[in-house]
């Protein structure tokens, strides 16, 4: 991972569940994310949900954004 490169996390299924409630959508209303992405940890396959972390450089706020692997 470089260090210029956002945080990326596959997320479990529970916490995938919990987030898709909570945002109240389905996996295919989620934004896409190709499973060659360099980005990507180890062991995504089409299906999973990630959890993109990136900093605010200017009020080093964390901001999440979802994906699902396609």
């Amino acid at each position: 991972m470089h260090i210029l490169q956002p945080k990326h996390t596959k997320l479990k299924e529970k916490e995938a569940e919990d987030i898709l409630e909570k945002l109240n959508i389905s996996k295919a209303q989620l934004p896409k994310i190709l499973s060659s992405d360099p980005a990507l940890p180890e062991g995504c396959s089409v299906g999973d949900i990630i959890k993109i972390e990136r900093k605010d450089p200017e009020s080093e706020k964390i901001n999440l954004y979802y994906r699902v692997v396609v």
